[in-house]
């Protein structure tokens, strides 16, 4: 355990390293880590998105069908107007912690699962070890989703796959979905100093933003699941933009709003329903003034719900080899949902506190890697016997 450790250290670093906040490229750790698999006599497949300025990876360990996946995603949030006191960048020792942007979230799991490939590699395995590194996971997911696409054609379809976000290595078998939203309205711009003759579009927006939150407190009022924290679906605006100056009534603005919903949650009309309320309250008087105006939204992000069945295999594994007697569900979402959508069962599962999570001075514990590659290793052993 303890050259794991120190390998997974060393490895982390290198990851750390890469700047790979999501609006760059992940190239560079990808070309590490392909290299280091390489190494090991471990071949990898990419798939690389159209302009091929990112890539997923995933390598197999053993042979035969099924097999567990190990998911990690690559891509990490900036670190602008963050008041860090090391270099983000260069991974940092101190006090039992290791700080640097993605130690937590989630390069410290790709760095044990990757100081585990001498492991897996010892001894023939029962089934095979998948290890999936994605890109663009931040940002709604996006990086996994093609590589999801070729499960069972040109990339092997693990019997069950295991994400390594941060939860104190707890067994998670439950978040929520994540829907984000920018609605459009369009007015008529005019003098402000004769307003009757403009639509105000940040106005309307305003009233439109008073729905969602009306749409937010009948969610808190009549969903109540304990199993998660807010037990509730929550939904809120996050971003206004709109107007030109102070003198001209504000022809445009956009919002953009999100969702966090429940498994089971009714609130996933909650576009229809802003939509009718703009069509039957809003525009009638708008169009008096404005025949063109109009309130439009669309979809930018939308990342399933995970919630693991009663008799989930990945779940049973994760408590088996962390010895839990129960799972919990967290708010955050995950790449989970989207690989039981494909039919593979999931769980997540993986070191560092999500509290630490796109903080300034993100830091991973040593115990949790510790703890995380004993995981790793009795999987290993579980795969022997």
């Amino acid at each position: 355990m303890s050259s794991e450790l120190s390998t997974a250290k060393d490895l982390l670093a290198k990851l750390v390293g890469f700047d790979t906040t999501s609006a760059k490229s992940n190239l560079a750790l990808i070309d590490f880590a392909e290299d280091y698999l390489a190494g090991h006599r471990v071949s990898a497949t990419r798939v690389a998105t159209e302009d091929g300025k990112k890539a997923s990876l995933c390598a197999t360990i053993g042979d035969g069908d099924g097999g567990i996946g190990l998911s990690g995603h690559s891509d990490c949030v900036p670190v602008d107007g963050q008041n860090w006191t090391s270099d983000p960048f260069t991974l940092t020792a101190r006090d039992g912690k290791l700080f640097g942007r993605g130690t937590c979230d989630m390069k410290g799991f790709i760095a044990c699962v990757l100081a585990c490939v001498p492991r897996f590699k010892a001894k023939p395995l029962k089934e095979p070890v998948h290890i999936f590194i994605s890109y663009d996971e931040e940002v709604g997911c996006v990086g996994v989703r093609p590589m999801i696409a070729r499960f069972g054609a040109d990339l092997p379809k693990p019997r069950l796959v295991i994400v390594g976000e941060p939860t104190g290595m707890q067994v998670i078998d439950g978040h929520k979905c994540i829907d984000v939203f920018n609605t459009t309205v369009t007015g008529k711009e005019a003098h402000s100093s004769l307003p009757a003759l403009g639509v105000n579009a940040i106005s309307a927006a305003a009233k439109l933003i008073g729905e969602i939150d009306r749409m937010a407190a009948e969610a808190a009022a009549c969903e109540n699941d304990p199993h998660f924290e807010p037990p509730y679906s929550t939904l809120g605006a996050a971003m206004i933009d709109g107007g030109t100056a102070p003198n001209i009534v504000p022809n445009s603005c956009d919002i953009l709003w999100q969702m966090r919903g429940l498994p089971n949650t009714k609130m996933k009309d909650a576009p229809a329903r802003l939509a009718a309320f703009a069509e039957e309250t809003l525009l009638p008087e708008m169009r008096k003034v404005a025949p063109d105006a109009n309130v439009e939204t669309e979809t930018k992000t939308s990342v399933p719900a995970f919630s693991a069945t009663a008799k989930s295999e990945a779940v049973a594994l994760a408590m088996s080899l962390t010895g839990a007697n129960r799972a919990s569900a967290v708010s955050y979402a995950t790449e989970a949902g989207l690989f039981e959508q494909a039919g593979c069962p999931a769980v997540v599962c993986g070191p560092g506190d999500i509290a630490q999570a796109h903080a300034a001075d993100e830091f991973v514990a040593i115990s949790q890697l510790e703890m995380c590659l004993k995981f790793l290793d009795d999987l290993t052993a579980r795969l022997r016997a």
